[in-house]
């Protein structure tokens, strides 16, 4: 794991300013303690940070091939390496290193672009190709890692790991995307490709960027989320078909030089990686849980059986409210505004892994592939009833009771029918934005100004969603729901508090279940191995029912959620308010 920067020339050879890039790069050096490295030739430069992880002695970067032709520099794992290196010898290829980034360097001149698509992994790269003049951008499938672009006035590109990295050159415009506002204030994050920055744009998962001198740039998307068909009809031997798939793809990201842990919540997905790592690996492991002193959000006594199950090292650190050296850090970290609560605890259980490790497994990635989102019942339901009730009744019915019905957002769940009834009057895709927004129309407009709200020129975050809800495949309202959420809430919120969160402390993360071929083959399953007679998740429980307790596996789902509310008329609620203050210079 690591960090990258750039920059390339489109229109000539001018020669890189040095000290520019190596002050881009040097602002990624969470993401690499371990080290740096430059290549520097006309009309082009790169710069990585490292973090150590697999082949200590030999991995540094830039890499290069034999005759120093190609570079590369690359943020991410490659789990397939192996597997890859022996096809590549067995094609005539020659390798100097043990490492998976000499991998893709052989890949790319065997295949060129299409390189990615053998590479199963996390990953973001820059590759300079110096006789065909051509850079290479690609991230992967489902955007573990993060990689940010810009084309400057002055036909120069530049790319980095984070934001910051691109802020650095002076060349880079702070115009602020009133789109990107309206983004963040529907849904809670910035969504790819957008930033907040106007001319700053993120590389989407699953593309690939190819910059010739020159040229044109092209931008390419090199895989879609698609189910395998194929499973079987019962749920024990689907469960099975799990358990197997799941088992080799966590076994498979064990590979590292350096000590390897788990994150542990207590939850369905944490738990079951955890066992499936206990059973892969050669001794005890190390699991790290985060508590927190309300008993409400507190789930560590379920982390603890499942620990105690395996005889791993657990590792217990509980939350307060009065960890205020986060407030000023969250700003920097994310670099654009962030909205999930929960990086608040994912810092405080970054830093506290890092003490004892460098890689990190994680569960993510089973709500979005098993339906584990309340959302998705909700919306299966609305769905069923959409189907039973003409469209203009329900418009008439619900419409009318939506507008009547009081709101009690922080009433009782069964009392919260005003959002559910406007949910139903609307079609599905409709009904699915405003069932994800975190705000209602009527709430951003009261906060936009008039000028703000005709700089968006018409502009809705909706789009985010129909961009994607008329890509999905098939049309079950329940997978169709999952795709969206695989292409925008997914990279935009989980992965990006992930990663920001854990390089934030040089931690690596790795997440078994977004694997691709993983995603693949649940995206197959039909709905009711999701969600079955109300059970949400139904046939991953059934396949951890062998590894993890049944009270673990069946109890209410919590989420990573903080108790936010009593933190904020605490010591951290003053926290912001003074961070805010001072920043604003008020």
């Amino acid at each position: 794991m690591c960090g990258i920067a750039g920059w390339f020339d489109t229109t000539g050879c001018s020669p890189p300013d040095r000290e520019l890039i190596a002050r881009m790069t040097g602002t990624l050096v969470h993401r690499g303690p371990d080290g740096q490295g430059f290549h520097f030739a006309p009309g082009i430069a790169l710069g990585h940070r490292r973090l150590a992880i697999i082949d200590l002695a030999t991995g540094d970067q830039p890499m290069f091939n034999d005759s120093k032709s190609v570079a590369i520099v690359f943020n991410g794992e490659i789990y397939n390496f192996r597997e890859l290196r022996q096809e590549l010898v067995g094609r005539g290829h020659r390798f100097n290193t043990a490492s998976d980034t000499e991998v893709i360097i052989r890949a790319w001149e065997e295949w060129q672009e299409r390189c990615v698509d053998q590479l199963t992994g996390m990953f973001a790269f820059a590759l300079w190709d110096a006789p065909q003049r051509k850079l290479f951008l690609a991230r992967d499938r489902l955007g573990e890692k993060p990689l940010y672009y810009a084309l400057l006035p002055d036909g120069g590109l530049i790319f980095g790991s984070e934001l910051k990295a691109l802020l650095v050159h002076p060349g880079v415009s702070r115009q602020i995307d009133p789109c990107a506002v309206e983004d963040f204030f529907a849904l809670g994050y910035v969504p790819e490709p957008r930033t907040i920055y106007r001319n700053v744009l993120k590389l989407p998962a699953a593309h690939t960027l190819t910059v010739t001198r020159g040229k044109q740039v092209h931008l390419h998307e090199y895989w879609k989320p698609a189910s395998v068909p194929g499973h079987p009809r019962q749920a024990d031997e689907v469960a099975g078909e799990l358990i197997d798939l799941l088992a080799r793809i966590t076994k498979s990201q064990l590979v590292a030089d350096v000590p390897v842990g788990a994150f542990l919540s207590g939850g369905v997905d944490s738990s079951g990686t955890a066992a499936l790592m206990a059973e892969a690996a050669a001794g005890p492991i190390r699991c790290f849980t985060i508590g927190f002193d309300d008993p409400r959000f507190d789930e560590t006594a379920y982390a603890a059986a499942v620990a105690k199950r395996y005889s791993a090292e657990h590792i217990v650190r509980h939350m307060t409210g009065t960890e205020t050296e986060f407030v000023s850090a969250l700003a920097r970290i994310f670099d654009e505004p962030f909205g999930d609560s929960s990086a608040l605890p994912s810092c405080f259980l970054m830093q506290l892994a890092r003490e004892h490790v460098k890689v990190a497994l994680s569960g993510d990635g089973g709500d979005e592939l098993f339906a584990g989102y309340r959302r998705y019942a909700f919306h299966q339901r609305e769905q069923r009833l959409r189907h039973i009730i003409p469209a203009p009744l329900r418009r008439l019915m619900f419409g009318a009771l939506g507008e009547v019905y009081p709101r009690l957002d922080r009433g009782p769940r069964f009392l919260r029918a005003r959002h559910t009834f406007r949910e139903l009057s609307l079609d599905p895709e409709p009904g699915f934005f405003l069932n994800v927004s975190i705000t209602e129309d009527d709430e951003r407009a009261a906060l936009f100004t008039a000028g703000f709200r005709r700089s968006l020129q018409g502009y809705h975050s909706s789009e985010v969603i129909s961009r994607y809800w008329s890509q999905a495949p098939g049309d079950d309202p329940l997978a169709v729901a999952q795709y969206v959420d695989l292409k925008t809430w997914l990279p935009g919120d989980i992965l990006t508090k992930v990663d920001r969160t854990a390089m934030a402390f040089g931690l690596e993360t790795r997440v078994p279940m977004l694997d691709h071929r993983f995603v693949e083959w649940a995206l197959a399953l039909p709905g009711r191995m999701k969600i079955f007679n109300g059970t949400q998740k139904y046939v991953l429980k059934r396949a951890f029912e062998r590894l993890v307790p049944r009270d673990v596996l069946y109890r209410p789902k919590r989420g990573f959620s903080v108790p936010l509310a009593s933190w904020f008329r605490g010591a951290l609620g003053t926290a912001f308010r003074q961070d805010i203050t001072a920043r604003s210079g008020l």
